[in-house]
């Protein structure tokens, strides 16, 4: 199945693309993108624990996904 997985500030400016489809098995979670986003080239500058949103829901690690979802990564936000 595939998954788009929409990148925002530092993810989009690390990865060069605001956008990447990923392939994940039957059953694949969010947890399973995590891990294939941080495999990519320029991951290793990305924080470790994003925000995850699921077609517009906010989302834990463990969700399933399903073929065509939506899979947002907001890093976290510092600011006073």
């Amino acid at each position: 199945m595939t998954v788009t997985v929409r990148l925002f500030a530092s993810y989009a400016e690390s990865l060069g693309r605001s956008s990447i489809d990923v392939e994940l098995h039957e059953g694949g979670t969010v947890d399973d993108v995590l891990r294939s986003v941080a495999a990519l080239p320029g991951a290793e500058r990305l924080p470790p624990l994003p925000l995850v949103a699921v077609n517009c829901a906010y989302a834990r690690s463990g969700t399933r996904l399903v073929d065509g979802d939506e899979v947002a990564l907001i890093p976290p936000v510092a600011g006073g």
